[in-house]
C-alpha cells in the first residue's frame, strides 16, 4: 500500500530536525520503502511516498518524527488502482 506523507516542522525545531536528519539521513524503518521525498527548502515543510503492506512501519517513523514536527499521513492509491473503481461508481450514476 502506498502512503503519502506530509510534514510540518516547527519553527522552533527547524535546526534540531536539520541536525537529526543529517545523523540518520531519514532512514525508514525496516520493511518500509521510501519512493521519493521532497523539501520545500526555505520552508518547514515536505512530502514523501511511502510504500509498505504493514502500516505499523508508517506509524513507527511518524512517532520517530513527531517530537519535531506535525507528520500527516494519507492512504493513496495509482491511477491504475483507482480505474476500476472510478468505472464502477460511474457507472452507478444516472446522469
Amino acid at each position: 500500500m502506498l502512503y503519502i506523507i506530509h510534514w510540518t516542522i516547527a519553527t522552533e525545531n527547524r535546526n534540531a530536525a536539520m541536525v537529526r536528519f543529517n545523523q540518520t539521513g531519514g532512514a525508514p524503518p525496516a520493511g518500509l520503502k521510501i519512493l521519493g521525498r521532497w523539501h520545500v527548502v526555505g520552508s518547514t515543510q515536505g512530502f514523501g511516498v511511502v510504500e509498505t503492506d504493514n502500516v505499523n512501519l508508517v506509524y513507527q517513523m511518524v512517532l520517530e518524527w513527531s517530537d519535531l514536527m506535525n507528520v500527516q499521513v494519507f492512504p493513496a492509491v495509482t491511477d491504475e488502482e483507482l480505474a476500476p473503481l472510478l468505472r464502477a461508481a460511474v457507472s452507478r450514476m444516472s446522469v
